[in-house]
């Protein structure tokens, strides 16, 4: 099976939907021998920077001599993007070997894994073969019943908790912040970020219970600059140094910095040079108020031209007001999401609140044309979806789409 069919297989598995448990995942990654490793393993939760936080601990784990394999999601473009061996994306070779073997394993099965649980065996049976001594997990949804909560691990990492997913992790912070606390392994260490007072008091009793030593990170005048933008990535920045410190691996401070100054993390405020334009994976009122935040200090003075589009199941009543700050203009575009709110809907919403110029494109070309066209800097936010459909567009690629 090439990668192509073995890719179409995989993802036809996504109409098995999200099951949250970790049964099957424990019986998917022991049938399928990923269910054990000599590694060292981070297991990353949060709401927001997670994404970004295990791309420095990656880079830091690098820096001091580790062969790291990293587990992120969703994808952007390529699903290969999801798996990294020392930074570098499973080849297509190896990813349709590890995909026909999962295939051909579970076919017969009563009950088939998901998309999910296939990516994590398919990451860990590469990390293995590829030697990997230190492994960064990044939950896909939660934690308490996420498929990499299946995997033992050596820390438990908490990034900035919101209000996110409520219709999976409940209604308010304390009951998110539950749900991602329950990725603290009994006896282990666990860093947070600086948390809300509400996430913070379950966080605290969550380690209490399970005997974790609890550290908070916090950015001072010594943390390193990374490359990522933001007072925010700073904040990660000192995240993960932490991390590592509690786990005996800190590279000296030149090493540290020098680490840090080359992370690359896609979709998060990422500038490109041509076309001009800023991409950011803003997708809740949280990760809003960071981008509104980072903009004002990049482009001081300065009002976008925003090319926006948003799930229907977010809250995007809350996320308005925040981006209203830093838009000039509004470029409502649809994209390869079914969840996506109509632009029609969305522009209602925005008149609704005075927003200012609204238009609608009936193709994210046009609407990206008119965006760059403004006599404003050009901006890309609202979903993780959208930030996709525009890569693939402007690197000429082909998108395969995923809500997992």
């Amino acid at each position: 099976m090439n990668v192509s069919a073995a890719l179409d297989w995989l993802f036809s598995t996504q109409f098995f939907g999200i099951k949250l448990g970790l049964d099957h995942t424990r019986k998917l990654l022991a049938a399928a021998d990923a269910d054990r490793t000599d590694a060292t393993v981070v297991h990353v939760a949060g709401t927001n920077g997670k994404g970004s936080t295990c791309a420095m601990i990656e880079a830091l784990a690098r820096a001091q001599g580790y062969v790291t394999g990293l587990f992120t999601s969703p994808h952007l473009v390529e699903f290969s993007e999801r798996i990294r061996v020392n930074g570098r994306m499973i080849p297509p070779d190896a990813l349709a070997e590890e995909i026909s073997c999962l295939k051909q394993l579970t076919e017969s099965w009563e009950q088939s894994p998901t998309f999910f649980e296939l990516a994590l065996a398919i990451a860990l049976r590469h990390f293995r073969k590829s030697g990997v001594n230190f492994i960064i997990l990044e939950t896909g949804l939660g934690g308490r019943l996420d498929a990499t909560n299946a995997v033992p691990k050596d820390i438990a990492v908490l990034t900035p908790i919101g209000l996110d997913h409520q219709q999976y992790l409940g209604d308010t912070l304390a009951q998110i912040a539950a749900e991602k606390a329950a990725i603290i392994a009994p006896g282990k260490p666990t860093v947070t970020a600086v948390q809300h007072p509400e996430a913070m008091a379950v966080i605290e009793q969550t380690a209490r219970d399970r005997h974790s030593p609890l550290t908070v990170a916090r950015m001072n005048g010594e943390t390193p600059r990374p490359s990522l933008p933001g007072t925010h990535q700073r904040e990660n920045a000192a995240l993960a140094l932490e991390v590592m410190r509690q786990l005996h691996a800190l590279p000296s401070p030149s090493g540290a910095a020098a680490a840090l100054s080359k992370v690359q993390w896609p979709g998060r405020f990422e500038r490109l040079a041509a076309p001009p334009l800023v991409l950011d994976g803003a997708h809740n009122e949280h990760a809003s108020r960071v981008l509104a935040a980072t903009w004002k200090e990049e482009f001081p003075g300065q009002k976008a031209a925003l090319v926006f589009a948003a799930s229907a199941d977010k809250h995007i009543r809350d996320m308005i007001p925040v981006l209203r700050e830093i838009t000039g203009e509004w470029h409502l575009v649809s994209c390869s999401s079914p969840r996506i709110m109509p632009a029609e809907e969305l522009a209602a919403l925005l008149t609704e609140l005075e927003t200012g110029p609204v238009f609608i494109h009936p193709t994210l070309p046009e609407g990206l044309h008119a965006a760059l066209s403004s006599p404003l800097p050009a901006l890309a936010a609202g979903s993780l979806f959208l930030l996709g459909d525009l890569k693939a567009l402007l690197s000429h690629a082909e998108k395969r789409s995923t809500v997992q």
